[in-house]
């Protein structure tokens, strides 16, 4: 039932040899006409100080791509900083790019420390464009109603049918260590399109017994309820649980979360036409990323219906044998981005390492 219509290349650096230039994280909207615009993170390294968001557009449903891909925008700061951003298209058809401006003040350091997994101090930042990303507004500072201190970028906006915007995150420690709030999935809640982001909403947390939720995906279900997915990082012992869910039949609360059966990690999700559930993830058992259909009924009880593979790569994940910032740098694919296409399939972009260089590759996956 799960069937890979085609796949290929979204971007690569082809000359290695002359410059350093990996790429992570792409998110990918649909702007109508077969026209794709993607957006992804370019750098020397995964937590280099050159580390930007571009974007690459394509006009034939995502078969080829821009050769040259697009800054977003010029960091004009007073400090050294990188960012990253991921995108999101409205309702009334404007684009919303939100994500964080890291501090770099720590030139000889990474995003995080390596003693303690905290990240460097950060702002989360709003971006805005009404012709679709040919241009955008200055970056408006987000102020979060809880205290991270840091913050996961790991969603895009998720704009409700009511026109509630969310934005799936988790809370993180500072460089210090410093986390008051525990590190736990949210998601930031903003009632006035963004202008104000005064609520959130606890989605998963289990700090407590030293189990980190991550990266997490969230959709909204035709019956309204919330569905959300997240990578379960056993921190005491360095290794991933599996891939846990959690719904929310309100909108302001989430049930306990609960495991989904998929050896996972990193996970995303998005609604097929039947309202089954397409969820693409990093398979912690076997190689590669791995597609799976799946439904979850009225009860809230989730059932897998079928996997097939979509990329197979070298073995990758969480070991537990060095610190988890090394394993995480170390990760050999990633961060899947769902889009639903004219025709019906799925886009999937993903990042991965093939021939030592990270770039950013696509599947169409069709299912029925």
């Amino acid at each position: 039932m799960i069937q890979i219509d085609s796949s290929g290349v979204l971007f690569r650096n082809h000359k290695p040899y002359l410059r350093a230039a990996h790429a992570w994280h792409p998110t990918v909207i649909n702007l109508g006409g077969r026209r794709l615009l993607a957006s992804f993170d370019i750098g020397q390294a995964v937590e280099s100080l050159d580390y930007r968001t571009y974007l690459l557009q394509s006009t034939d449903s995502g078969k080829t791509w821009g050769a040259e891909p697009a800054r977003v925008f010029d960091e004009k700061t007073a400090f050294p900083a990188s960012h990253t951003l991921r995108l999101t298209r409205l309702s009334d058809g404007s684009l919303a790019a939100m994500g964080a401006r890291f501090h770099r003040d720590r030139t000889e350091e990474g995003l995080t420390n390596r003693q303690n997994m905290g990240f460097v101090p950060m702002d989360l930042i709003l971006l805005r464009s009404g012709d679709e990303g040919q241009s955008w507004t200055a970056p408006q500072t987000v102020q979060p109603s809880i205290v991270g201190p840091a913050f996961e970028v790991c969603h895009s906006i998720v704009e409700l049918r009511d026109g509630t915007w969310l934005w799936p995150t988790s809370t993180w420690r500072g460089w210090d260590g410093d986390c008051p709030n525990g590190m736990k999935a949210v998601a930031l809640v903003s009632r006035d399109r963004g202008k104000s982001w005064s609520e959130h909403i606890d989605v998963m947390d289990d700090y407590a017994n030293g189990v980190i939720h991550l990266e997490q995906s969230l959709i909204e279900l035709p019956d309204s309820r919330l569905l959300a997915v997240a990578w379960a990082f056993d921190e005491k012992n360095g290794v991933s649980r599996k891939v846990q869910f959690a719904i929310s039949r309100n909108g302001r609360t989430f049930e306990p979360a609960r495991s989904t059966g998929l050896h996972g990690e990193t996970s995303k999700i998005i609604r097929l036409k039947d309202d089954n559930i397409l969820c693409i993830y990093r398979r912690s058992d076997k190689p590669g990323l791995w597609a799976a259909a799946a439904r979850v009924d009225d009860a809230g009880n989730w059932t897998t219906i079928e996997q097939q593979p979509v990329w197979q790569g070298a073995a990758t994940g969480m070991r537990g044998n060095r610190t988890a910032s090394d394993e995480l740098g170390e990760l050999k694919v990633g961060y899947p981005t769902l889009c639903r296409l004219d025709d019906g399939t799925v886009l999937v972009a993903f990042w991965c390492c093939e021939e030592n260089v990270f770039h950013i590759r696509w599947a169409k996956i069709r299912y029925g």
